[in-house]
């Protein structure tokens, strides 16, 4: 028995799993993300999981997706096998004596690839059948798929590069022959190095049976040498087609055939990431880590000398005029919201107030604000679903009466499109904007070319320009982003600015502000196709030098960059610019600033709409009868949900760092109910109506994600029903009679 236990522990299976742990731990980083990411651990709110569970090619979830993701998988997993034989055969020497060495090394170290696919398998079965309503036979479809994928890489693998092991040197040595014998046979002459070299007992061949391990000790160091290293460098070749299949896939994205499911570019990105970490361990040994250092200071010195310059820029506007480049400074802000710049912008707006009673039924009409939430697609669904019913059951007097729209991210949208939808019915009145394919439309993945464009495009592929009028861009993952949004809506985005600038005048449709928050200081830079300097300053500051403004009229400040050239998908992308998942955009500024989220300081659009109404209380308090602010949100207004709670030591380790990101959100609620608290409004009343997105299980709620699943979709829409937002409904049909 004891020897049994000793011939289990040290089968050559065993001792390769727990060498994994022993030795270059980093390698296992990425097997510990994709675990996490399939067990919904990591970047859970950001729908990571959906990716590698319902992979999309070509806008649907089908066994083609699952096959390419089985392919990546299988090149991932090849990169593992190609990149520890690199680094671990000399510790296996008793390989070089058997035929094939690099399949028996791929068989037995497959414990751990092994492991993961029954695990991922496991996890896709449960959330396909779960949250994606797939019958048991779609999800096995899948499962067939990913597997077909999988083996067909493997199989081409071990043909193409390991199928002429038999004309290996090893086979050619004739023993007869002393010299060569010498050479590759003697160790007297090349011993074999000391210091490596690993115990084993049995391992299995490549028909799957167990054989004892031959001792080694008779050949010689070039011997060993010599069979291994016509692997590796066969090995190589596989990590080189891996590289070069993501530089050909980013040069090609814009065709539909190449956006690949997400979830296939992340995991060869990954394995080409496990082959870069394995050459730079094997060829330079200690020096690995200063020659990264000194890798990424000369990228660094490439960055401050605008050699290489990977930052996003707005489509639409001019940055090549570099010496007419606004200052950013107080000096300069100051300038844009002079008493009498205020003035100007007041009276134009005046005009475009006067334009909307024009259009009203009654001589003192209720004025509707609209204020919508970030949230990626969980709230552009919410926003878009909500939009629709309200506006048909107020016999479209709910977008009538609105004068203005503001908020974040998914939200904005959703707004964005009704409103074009409306924009097109002003001009058809046979056209349905209320057709329910408008909701599904705006509910479409995402997320899948963001990703694929960040690993294809952004890191590997060779830069690729486009152009907006006169102007060329760098096509990025915001760029992939913008043309996902425009396919999904059908097009009809695919506007400047300017191009609504007659319309929002005569208050043909409502007038939309798009928020973004400089990076550098936290004001608001604020995109309306309208002069907004009195957006600036709260307005009792307005006449105050001593006050700087916390926000920026964008077509005051790039008034010699084309600003209203700016293209509404940017200006959507600006808005919801969540870190990381979308580039900032750099805007073309002396010295430079960067604009982030909306949602980072006024995620519900209250405070725009507010500072609004403040500024145009007197008009505001003659022409119509009161002001209802109709707030559309994807979070329940209530501080008790989903508290920041600490469950282990690590918790309480990252605390302090993460509790303002996770009460983000509820602190700008505390905020902005104080603040409404607060507004003076003696001179007419002003309501708030909420509609809230409140999820039929409150664990359950959709992700925070550009990707939605199929039961996450049908629990947004139904939220519709819930009782406190039908108390809603019937409040603002009371108002809108």
């Amino acid at each position: 028995m004891k020897q049994l236990v000793k011939d289990i522990f040290y089968a050559f299976p065993i001792q390769l799993f727990i060498l994994h742990f022993r030795k270059y731990q980093v390698l296992l980083i990425f097997w510990f993300i994709l675990a996490s990411t399939v067990n919904s651990d990591f970047m859970k709110y950001f729908g990571a999981d959906a990716l590698f569970f319902s992979p999309e090619y070509l806008d649907k979830v089908n066994v083609f997706g699952a096959a390419i993701v089985g392919v990546a998988l299988g090149v991932f997993v090849m990169s593992w096998h190609v990149t520890t034989f690199i680094l671990h055969s000399k510790r296996c020497k008793f390989l070089a004596t058997a035929s094939e060495p690099f399949l028996k090394y791929c068989l037995n170290n497959s414990l751990l690839p092994l492991f993961f696919l029954i695990f991922y398998f496991i996890k896709l079965y449960r959330f396909n059948e779960y949250k994606e309503l797939m019958s048991p036979g779609e999800v096995f479809i899948i499962i067939a798929g990913i597997l077909g994928g999988f083996f067909l890489l493997i199989s081409f693998s071990f043909a193409f590069f390991f199928g002429a092991e038999k004309t290996m040197q090893y086979r050619k040595v004739n023993v007869t022959n002393t010299t060569t014998y010498k050479a590759f046979y003697n160790p007297v002459s090349l011993p074999q190095k000391e210091g490596f070299g690993m115990r084993v007992s049995y391992y299995f061949n490549t028909r799957l049976q167990l054989r004892k391990a031959r001792n080694a000790g008779h050949y010689s160091q070039s011997f060993l040498d010599t069979v291994f290293k016509r692997h590796h460098f066969a090995a190589m070749i596989s990590i080189v087609l891996a590289f070069i299949f993501l530089i050909v896939v980013g040069f090609f994205l814009d065709n539909n055939l190449f956006q690949l499911p997400a979830a296939a570019s992340i995991l060869v990105f990954f394995a080409v990431m496990i082959a870069v970490i394995g050459a730079l361990t094997y060829f330079l040994q200690s020096w690995s880590l200063p020659v990264v250092i000194l890798f990424f200071a000369v990228l660094n010195i490439l960055y401050q000398k605008q050699i290489i310059d990977p930052r996003n820029k707005a489509y639409g506007i001019n940055y090549t005029n570099v010496n007419e480049r606004p200052f950013y400074n107080k000096a300069s802000l100051q300038q844009l919201c002079t008493p009498e710049k205020i003035s100007a912008d007041k009276a134009n707006m005046l005009l475009v107030l006067n334009n909307w009673k024009k259009k009203q039924d009654k001589e003192k009409p209720v004025m509707v604000f609209i204020n919508v939430s970030g949230g990626g697609l969980r709230s552009a669904t919410f926003v878009m679903n909500m939009l629709q019913k309200t506006d048909s059951i107020t016999n479209g007097q709910l977008f009538k009466s609105t004068f203005m729209i503001s908020g974040a991210s998914g939200g904005m949208f959703s707004a964005a499109y009704y409103r074009e939808l409306y924009r097109i019915k002003q001009k058809d009145s046979s056209f349905n904007v209320y057709n329910r394919k408008y909701t599904d439309n705006i509910a479409q993945d995402m997320l899948n070319p963001i990703f694929s464009s960040m690993i294809a495009r952004d890191i590997f592929a060779p830069a690729q320009k486009f152009s907006v009028g006169d102007f060329k861009y760098v096509k990025d993952r915001g760029y992939s982003f913008e043309q996902r949004l425009n396919n999904n809506t059908g097009g009809i985005l695919d506007n400047r600015l300017q191009d609504y600038m007659e319309d929002e005048k005569n208050a043909t449709i409502p007038l939309m502000i798009f928020n973004s928050v400089i990076s550098r200081d936290g004001r608001k830079m604020i995109k309306c196709t309208q002069p907004v300097s009195f957006m600036m300053k709260p307005v009792d500051k307005a006449n105050d030098t001593t006050t700087s403004p916390d926000a920026v009229d964008f077509a005051a400040m790039f008034s010699k960059q084309n600003p209203l050239n700016l293209r509404m998908l940017t200006a959507l992308r600006m808005n919801a610019t969540f870190p990381y998942v979308l580039p900032n955009v750099w805007l073309p500024s002396e010295p430079i600033i960067d604009v982030m989220d909306a949602g980072i300081r006024d995620n519900y659009g209250q405070e725009t709409t507010l500072r609004f109404i403040e500024n145009f209380k007197d008009w505001i308090s003659d022409n119509t009868s009161g002001v209802v602010i109709v707030q559309i949100r994807d979070r329940v207004r209530d501080n008790w949900q989903q508290p920041f709670v600490s469950q282990s030591i690590a918790d309480i380790i990252i605390k302090p760092a993460t509790m303002l990101q996770s009460n983000w959100y509820k602190l700008q609620d505390f905020f902005q109910t104080d603040q409404f608290a607060y507004f003076n409004n003696d001179s007419f009343p002003v309501q708030q109506l909420s509609f809230m997105y409140v999820p039929q299980q409150e664990e359950r709620s959709a992700s925070l994600s550009f990707h939605l699943t199929a039961r996450e979709k049908r629990d947004i829409i139904a939220s519709f029903h819930n009782s406190f937002n039908q108390a809603s409904l019937q409040l603002i049909k009371e108002k809108l009679k």
